[in-house]
């Protein structure tokens, strides 16, 4: 079965568990949750499109954890990178939520989107950090091939 990466928002997959755990739980506490495939472990494979023939490939495998729970009645299916299964089951929750179309789902965005807000921070302060490292790297590069024209 091919395993399908996906996220509402493309941020909970990089959110730390502890804080998608204080999400599901108040929603998994009101509308009770069921278990329809228990998290676990397994390999995906990861396809890469290749830019000169722009033909697609296999890169490789990825170990991946999955799970499927039911909300209310309402599915949500959730898989990440690693094995993290707390995460996982969080984020299947948060899922089956959004399906659902639950009461709390405009503070569930209104939350998300803050948090994406500040992964984009981090991540735009991470990348400057490493564009200085670039500019510098091509200025040296530049310059021993001038000395040696």
């Amino acid at each position: 079965m091919e395993k399908i990466l996906r996220s509402r928002y493309g941020h909970e997959k990089a959110a730390d568990g502890s804080m998608l755990r204080e999400l599901a739980q108040p929603l998994a506490e009101k509308y009770g949750v069921s278990v329809v495939k228990a998290p676990a472990k397994t390999l995906a494979m990861i396809k890469l499109r290749e830019p000169v023939k722009n033909s697609l490939f296999y890169l490789g495998e990825a170990l991946v954890c999955d799970t499927v729970v039911e909300l209310g009645g309402t599915k949500g299916t959730a898989v990440v990178l690693g094995d993290d299964f707390d995460k996982v089951s969080s984020m299947a929750v948060i899922d089956a939520a959004f399906n659902r179309q639950v009461s709390e789902l405009d503070e569930l965005k209104t939350v998300l989107q803050r948090l994406s807000m500040r992964q984009q921070r981090e991540q735009e302060l991470e990348n400057g950090l490493y564009a200085k490292t670039m500019i510098f790297r091509l200025w040296i590069r530049s310059k021993d091939n001038a000395e040696s024209l």
